[in-house]
Parts: C-alpha cells; structure tokens; sequence
C-alpha cells in the first residue's frame, strides 16, 4: 500500500525516488528511461518502483467507517 523504504531484496533505499518517479510516468514519460536516469540498475529496485499499486487511498476510507463502527 505505501511503498517500501527499503528494496525486499538488496536493501537499497527507494522510497525517496518514488515521488519522482511517480509523477514523471504521469507526464508520460517512459519508465525504463526514468529508471536509468534515477541510478537504479539493479532489476530488484527497478522491480519495487514498476510494481507498486498505490492502494492507500482505495483502502482509507475502509478503514474510517470501521472505527465508526467499533464506538457505540
């Protein structure tokens, strides 16, 4: 749901390129070519970034009517 700090497997940080990866592949531009840019080379790291569905908002609200339901 929020991207890791951390690659699962090298342990390399990439949670402080994700927002600029983000909105770079919403401007269209290609990812492989964002990737390389960035410095990732490893297909581990560049695996983490291309993968990652962010769910935190589709979830949220989920979350906020069972608090609502748990108070009497």
């Amino acid at each position: 749901m929020i991207i890791p700090i951390r690659c699962f497997t090298c342990g390399a940080l990439i949670a402080d390129k994700w927002e600029e990866y983000s909105r770079r592949v919403r401007q269209g531009e290609d990812p492989k070519a964002i990737l390389d840019s960035m410095g990732l080379r490893r297909y581990c790291c560049r695996r983490m970034l291309l993968s990652h569905t962010d769910l935190i908002d589709e979830v949220l609200p989920f979350s906020q009517k069972i608090r609502k339901e748990e108070v009497f």
